[in-house]
């Protein structure tokens, strides 16, 4: 066997099972008592499984004897569920190897439809990722295509990212305290793609990873897809319990740790300094890799922008922090601009790595990220300010129509992350479709099934009026009542 990966020190992963165990899944689906027929109310709660990606693929399920006593039903039962299942094309049987999870031909997972915009006329609260105004992108495209033009006789590969961008880039670290040279920068087509290369190069099925909880559904999905295995800590309102990460760096040994630590999504915290010092020597000290995602990071709202995370480390100390950004929130998503900060040694093998499925980002983004990370300092306060006004305006129609709600006001980020008070989420998701608006259900952000049931991510990304539109809406919704087989689906998984 080959030996590991310099950057691949420790054990061997272990095996990644392929089996779902009886006990497991019966922990993820709802009381079969609860609604009749049992048989067509579980296979809808898997198949809801399957589409939010918190069921995967390819993965063989238990035997029916043996969900069958898991759920505390009768064997008929289970039998009729994978019956159904297979008839919608949400499994499929091999002679003597099982049922299998699949995917019906047609149908998206919901991390590709929650990045798809409305079909009809829908208020979309699903995405919080605000627009570029017409003007700006007009301006940007003027004075970028002469540059374009001058890369037209130039193969037009850069597999680290335009050197200018990088250059751009690492100046912006060092201007908020972390100097940073363009060798430690790879530009990457966003944050999300900059996670996956990292979690490709430092990670191997079956390594342990830390990660908060809630958290950012993409990124908890690239780790399900890599078959890493989630150690959740706890994000509250109040913010992170460091007690808890210091114990499980100690206890777990995680490989890696995945933080938002400046206005967290969704919860918008942000997390005290003192507190990352502690983090910074709890993961030294353990030796895992912290991967800080810092996209949110300029979308400070009433508290100055906070600096690097990766500068609370000693001189010489920050060698196992990786930081990702992006232009997504603070500019457009359109672009697919982002970018990662490590070592340079470390961006040599991700860029290597990168070259296998893009070979390199398109210039024409690259030279409209550098123009309009030249123009921060004029553009960016005008975003928050209309930030400011928009997040006075949700709050506002919340507090006149919906009362019985609460929430914190985060000091910065876009988004609230709202408490209903009753596991109802999902089934009020559901509703407000009918009402013309989409909005995700707290266990979209959950690292396990069912988590925040009572919780709605309600960003502040469109016009004022849109959202007081919004949350009359979703009072109507709400007010005319959920069938009883919508609110208790996950009723029971609430923690």
């Amino acid at each position: 066997m080959a030996d590991a990966h310099p950057f691949q020190q420790g054990e061997r992963a272990e095996r990644t099972v392929r089996t779902l165990g009886s006990r497991q899944l019966a922990a993820m689906l709802p009381d079969p008592a609860q609604a009749r027929p049992a048989y067509r109310h579980l296979a809808r709660a898997i198949s809801a499984l399957i589409l939010d990606g918190r069921l995967a693929l390819h993965v063989r399920l238990p035997a029916e004897r043996e969900l069958a006593t898991a759920l505390n039903t009768s064997r008929a039962t289970v039998t009729a569920m994978y019956d159904l299942l297979r008839e919608s094309g949400f499994a499929h049987s091999r002679q003597g190897s099982g049922t299998w999870t699949a995917l019906p031909e047609g149908r998206a997972p919901s991390g590709i439809t929650r990045l798809l915009g409305p079909q009809d006329t829908a208020i979309d609260l699903a995405r919080a990722a605000p627009g570029l105004p017409e003007q700006t992108l007009l301006d940007a495209l003027a004075q970028v295509t002469p540059r374009l033009a001058e890369h037209a006789h130039t193969p037009g590969y850069h597999p680290y990212g335009l050197p200018e961008l990088r250059a751009a880039i690492a100046e912006r670290f060092t201007r908020r305290g972390l100097a940073t040279v363009p060798e430690q920068i790879l530009v990457t087509a966003g944050a999300q793609h900059a996670l996956t290369l990292v979690l490709g190069l430092l990670c191997r099925p079956g390594d342990r990873v830390m990660v908060e909880n809630p958290s950012y559904p993409n990124a908890l999905d690239a780790m399900r897809r890599a078959r890493l295995r989630a150690l959740p800590v706890p994000v509250t309102d109040s913010g992170w319990d460091i007690g808890i990460i210091e114990s499980t760096f100690r206890q777990a040994a995680p490989r890696l740790a995945y933080l938002i630590p400046d206005f967290h999504n969704p919860t918008g915290c942000l997390m005290p300094e003192q507190e990352r010092v502690r983090i910074l020597r709890a993961a030294g000290r353990s030796g895992a890799w912290l991967v800080v995602d810092e996209a949110l990071s300029d979308l400070a709202l009433d508290t100055p922008a906070p600096p690097p995370f990766a500068s609370r480390t000693t001189p010489g100390g920050a060698g196992q922090v990786i930081t990702i950004g992006s232009m997504s929130k603070t500019h457009w998503g359109g672009l697919r601009m982002g970018w990662l900060r490590a070592p340079a040694r470390l961006v040599t093998e991700l860029a290597g790595q990168r070259v296998a499925t893009d070979m390199g980002g398109s210039v024409l983004d690259q030279l409209l990220a550098l123009f309009l990370l030249a123009r921060a300092g004029e553009l960016l306060p005008t975003r928050l300010e209309h930030l400011r006004r928009q997040r006075e305006a949700l709050a506002g129609a919340l507090a006149e129509h919906l009362p019985q709600w609460t929430w914190q006001l985060p000091p910065g980020g876009l988004s609230l992350w709202v408490d209903l008070g009753a596991p109802v989420a999902s089934a009020l998701a559901d509703r407000a479709l009918d009402h013309g608006v989409r909005i995700e259900g707290g266990t979209h952000f959950a690292t396990d099934p069912g988590l925040f049931e009572q919780r709605l991510r309600i960003p502040y990304t469109v016009p004022p009026g849109t959202l007081r539109e919004a949350v009359q809406r979703l009072a109507a919704a709400l007010a005319e009542g959920l069938s009883p087989a919508s609110t208790t689906r996950r009723a029971h998984w609430v923690v």
